[in-house]
């Protein structure tokens, strides 16, 4: 029986190399595949471009493995769907994710794209994610590890990509992983976790979105209209952010929103006030992950944001299936315009979309 050809997308960290090392041993034909997003970030030890390093890691992991590297340049393309669209959605007072983004229009868009050109029948990736065969679909499932489970990130892929991805960590917990990445003798085993963006690593945020977007300062607010400070520009707070507030009172506090038309930030003195609070929400630009929709109407467990515990709702489609509106059991706190409202029947991601509207509780 021939083996199926499968190329890993390998970042060079220590999750990717399990995968294409499990892969080899499982007996597919492996390959990797390194990409190429960002080339403006220096690596802090060598003060060289990271993503050398980072390819010189994976080359390191392929040669072990005895398989062959590829190394595909999606930089155009990834500045402009990815880096413009955080530009742009920041501008604006949205929060957008750019992991979601990243997932959805290269790892498995144009990655899957060239791995079809390359004759490749499947590609897979270190997500902490599960994908299962069932019938005729392949259906996306949180990782075994609730600690480090991505699926939240995934949820936008479409389903001829997932219907062809393997994701082979997802089994396992992190610190697996590691004993395995040791026990196989691969380089990359004590290499640390990446943090940051997606594909560009750990950078200044502020001074990231600042390159393209000009502060305006303004006012810091309360909800009833006491100005208690002055901010540095509404693209540098998150829905829910402690804030810093050059102030008599020693307590602590929250954006609660941002005001575009005045260039005001609205804070909050607690997580727990009603205007951080909300039990409807409403989503579009959808995606799901099957060809069918959930049922409509439907109870759902709906995740907010990535690490945040899943809340239960009661799912109701629009007449014209382009927008849900989530009714919450419980209200959800910072709950954020932009961000990716994800939608899960028990342990199985159904998919979702962008947060447009919330109703506060005042």
């Amino acid at each position: 029986m021939k083996k199926q050809k499968v190329i890993v997308a390998m970042s060079g960290g220590v999750d990717s190399s399990v995968a294409a090392a499990l892969l080899v041993k499982q007996g597919y034909e492996v390959a990797g595949g390194f990409i190429k997003n960002w080339s403006d970030t220096k690596d802090p030890e060598t003060g060289g471009c990271s993503w050398r390093s980072e390819r010189r890691d994976a080359l390191r992991v392929a040669a072990d493995l005895d398989i062959p590297l590829y190394t595909f340049d999606f930089e155009k393309q990834y500045r402009q769907k990815i880096v413009e669209e955080l530009y742009s959605g920041y501008a604006k007072g949205l929060t957008p994710n750019p992991d979601v983004l990243c997932n959805e229009f290269i790892k498995f868009g144009l990655f899957w794209e060239k791995a079809k050109e390359l004759g490749f029948d499947l590609m897979a990736t270190g997500h902490y994610a599960i994908t299962k065969r069932q019938k005729d679909t392949t259906t996306l499932w949180r990782g075994k590890d609730p600690d480090k489970d991505q699926s939240y990130f995934l949820y936008r892929i479409t389903p001829e990509a997932l219907d062809h991805s393997l994701m082979p960590v997802g089994g396992y917990k992190k610190n697996q992983i590691r004993k395995l990445a040791k026990k196989m003798k691969l380089k990359v085993a004590e290499k640390p976790d990446s943090q940051g963006i997606c594909f560009i690593g750990k950078v200044d945020f502020s001074e990231f979105l600042s390159k393209k977007i000009i502060s305006k300062p303004g006012p810091i607010i309360t909800p009833d209209g006491k100005i208690i400070g002055k901010h540095q520009g509404l693209h540098n707070y998150t829905i829910g952010q402690r804030n810093k507030i050059a102030v008599a009172d020693k307590h602590p506090w929250y954006v609660a929103d941002k005001d575009l038309v005045k260039n005001s930030l609205i804070v909050v003195d607690s997580l727990d006030h009603k205007f951080l609070q909300a039990k409807f929400i409403t989503i579009d630009d959808l995606h799901w992950l099957s060809e069918n929709p959930p049922k409509n109407p439907t109870q759902v467990l709906v995740q907010i944001r990535y690490h945040q515990e899943p809340h239960k709702a009661k799912l109701l489609i629009s007449k014209n299936a382009k927008s849900v509106t989530l009714e919450f059991k419980k209200p959800v706190k910072a709950a954020a315009v932009g961000q990716s409202a994800v939608v899960y029947k028990g342990q199985q991601c159904l998919g979702g979309g962008i947060i447009r509207q919330v109703e506060h509780l005042c």
